[in-house]
This record gives structure tokens, sequence and C-alpha cells, in this order.
């Protein structure tokens, strides 16, 4: 990569990080709030749910904005945005004021996915390593964001971790205010004319309806379907995991004894969560390599692949899992692997079909079908495990990621992409 390529990846990389440690930091906390504050868990759940949804429903406007403002803007005001939150989170006295702070940081990291990856889509020029570098520190959040802040909260009350999470975005805010880059580089030019006027006469609800029908060609319809399915599966497989790992994992004092019987390390300490854990780990490999696929292969062909690959995973997990510890290790891996792999090459596929000019938009509809719509496997995924148990949960499952392979067949077949960039 270039200079340009690597000023860019590296401030993507961050603030991606930085996103994800946030999101999956919110779950260690209701373990606290539970304890501190008179409130069930269903409107403790409420409350977290009306983060997490505008964290999706805000990708749209956060992808027209991305469009307007440009990209880097919208990702510093996302970072100085989700700090924000997490100082008032630090002084919240009760669940309403836990309430607002949530829902101000999912409107802030809602924009961030739409104007990340349209800054890297379009300003990199070795894209599909961009994604991959830009996926595995994604994952290093989601893997180690949570695992940090339940190390912190042995030392420190919950608001006072809070704060110390409000520094990652500090960081990244400052490498922003010292990074140079071009973020147009890798799109080719429409030979210099000014588009300014064009842009004044396309905002307002008028310009959107027509950017958007403009962009909705069948292409970018059946790349959209393809991110709606993987954004079911994933919900519903990862939302429950840890639950259903703790179901298949024998006790830890079965192969080692890490702590003293009866102490209170070897109460607290839960196996599942560290496989859970790993599991995302291996995802930041998965991500490294479906990036490096998008720059060899054709993006239908690697999605076809990984979704193929899903389904049998979804099909053989609880086999495996009654199998014993090690083919249950074993699936568990190739489960992260794959659900991380094709995120680049869905991204990638979004930017193969959809034109530079937008494509903060095209990311915006992408991600309220990934993070919003799908975000109704959750549900789903409850009701299948109340209904037809653990085996039966992941032979529907296996489903979203079948129709998703024969999505990606069929835009294969329709050829003509907006973009060659």
């Amino acid at each position: 990569m270039n200079d340009n390529d690597r000023s860019i990846v590296a401030f993507a990389m961050l603030a991606h990080a930085t996103v994800h440690t946030y999101e999956l930091s919110i779950p260690i906390f209701v373990v606290i709030w539970l304890q501190e504050f008179s409130v069930t868990t269903a409107l403790l759940g409420t409350v977290v749910a009306v983060g997490y949804a505008l964290f999706g429903i805000g990708a749209l406007p956060g992808g027209i904005l991305a469009d307007r403002l440009g990209a880097k803007t919208l990702v510093v005001a996302c970072l100085l945005g989700m700090g924000g939150s997490f100082l008032l989170l630090g002084f919240a006295p009760g669940v309403p004021t836990i309430a607002l702070a949530l829902g101000l940081w999912g409107v802030a990291a809602s924009v961030y996915h739409p104007a990340g990856l349209s800054l890297l889509s379009t300003g990199v020029d070795e894209r599909g390593t961009g994604f991959a570098y830009h996926g595995m520190a994604g994952n290093v959040g989601i893997a180690f964001g949570p695992l940090v802040t339940a190390l912190l909260l042995l030392a420190f009350d919950w608001q006072t971790v809070a704060w110390l999470l409000v520094v990652p975005a500090v960081l990244a805010v400052g490498y922003a205010v010292t990074a140079e880059f071009d973020e147009m580089a890798a799109v080719s030019t429409d030979g210099g004319e000014d588009s300014a006027g064009d842009d004044a006469a396309n905002d307002g609800l008028g310009g959107f309806l027509t950017d958007s029908r403009a962009l909705f060609t069948a292409g970018f319809a059946l790349a959209i379907a393809v991110v709606l399915m993987n954004g079911i599966f994933y919900r519903g497989v990862l939302t429950f995991l840890p639950d259903v790992l703790g179901n298949f994992l024998p006790p830890i004092t079965d192969y080692v004894q890490l702590f003293e019987p009866g102490s209170a390390m070897a109460e607290e300490f839960d196996l599942a969560s560290y496989v859970y854990v790993g599991l995302l780990t291996v995802g930041i490999g998965g991500q490294y390599v479906g990036g490096k696929l998008t720059d060899r292969v054709p993006v239908t062909r690697g999605l076809l692949s990984v979704f193929a690959g899903l389904v049998v995973v979804a099909v053989l997990f609880v086999p495996a899992a009654q199998a014993g510890l090690v083919p249950l290790l074993a699936v568990s891996a190739v489960l992260g692997f794959l659900l991380f792999a094709i995120q680049p090459l869905y991204q990638a596929t979004i930017a193969e079909y959809s034109p530079p000019d937008d494509r903060g938009l095209s990311y915006g509809f992408t991600y309220l079908a990934n993070f919003g719509v799908g975000a109704a496997g959750a549900a789903l995924a409850g009701v299948l495990l109340s209904a037809v148990g653990t085996d039966g949960t992941f032979l529907a499952l296996a489903a979203f990621p079948a129709v998703g392979a024969a999505f990606a067949v069929a835009l294969s077949r329709v050829g003509t992409r907006q973009s060659s960039t």
C-alpha cells in the first residue's frame, strides 16, 4: 500500500476497533446494572435494545451525511459522540441517564460503518487489503473490548471504567487531527468538473429519493439481499452462543485445576465466555483472509464459498458439540472464522455495485440491512430456542446462508456494475 492507503487504513482501523469495543462492553455493564439498580431484565433489555437499534437505523442517514460532509469529518464526529456518551454514562445516577447515554452512543456509532467503509472504498487503491485490515481491527474490538472491560471492573467501579473507555476515542481523534490523506484517491474523476452545484441540487428528500432510485439497480438490490441474509444469521447465532456453549462445555476442573476448589475465582470462572472470546478472536484471521480474497477472486465466488461453509457449520454444530470438547472447539473456530471472513467480501461487493459518488449512501443501506433489519435474527433465535431447542435452531438458521448463497449466484449472473473501481 502507498502512504495515502496506509494513513486511511490506520485511521479507519483505530476507529473501527473503538466502535466495537463500546458495542461489546455494554453487555458487561448490564450485569452490574441489574445488581445496582432496581430494574427488571425486561426494562433494562429494552433500554439496551434501543441503543443497538439506533446503531443500525442511523446508518442510512449516516451514509447520506458521509456523501455530503465527507467521510473523515463524519468519522471524527462519531468518535467524539461515542466518547461523550460514555463520559455521560460514567455520571449516570440511574437507568434514565443510562438510557440517554446508550441512545446517544447508538446515534453516534451508527454513522461509522457507512462513513468508514466509504472512505476505504474511495481512498484506498488496494481496497481488499484495506477491508481486511479494517475488519481485523473491528474484531480486536469485538473480542478484546469485553475482556478488557471485565478486567477493569475487577479493579474499578463501573462508572470509572466507563470514563476509562473514553480514552480510545480520544486517541483516535488525536490521530485524525494529524492524519492527512486524500479521500478520493482511488476513484476516477469525471474530468475535473465541479459537482458542487449537483450536490446542492440533490440535497433534501428529493435528492435522497433520486439517488436511492439510481442506486438500486438489480445488482445492488441483490447485494443488499446478501448482506441481509448474513446479518440475520450473524445476530441469530452470536446472540445466544455463550449460553449454548455453556450447555455443552464440561466444567474446567474436568481438565485442569486453575483455582482452589470452592474459591470465589473458581465460582466466577466461566469457560464458555472464554471459548466465546476465542471464537471471536479467530474471526481476526477470517477478516484477513476474506479481505485478501476480494483482491484475488470474484467477490460473488468468495461469497458463495463462505455461505456454503456456514451452511455446513450450522448443520454440524450441535452434533460436533455433543461429540466432545475437541470437536466443539474445532467447529467453534471454523464458525468464528467464516462469520467474519464474509464481511470484507460483502463490503467489497457493495463497492462494486454502487457508484463512488453515492458510496456513503450505499453503505448506509448496507448497515441498515445488516445491523438494523438483521437484528431480527436475535429475536428469531430466541423464539426458535424455546420452540425447537438448540439443534432445531441451528438447522433453521442454516437456511439464511443457504438463501444468501443463492443470491450470490444470482448476483454473479447480473454482470452489470455501477462502478469500475
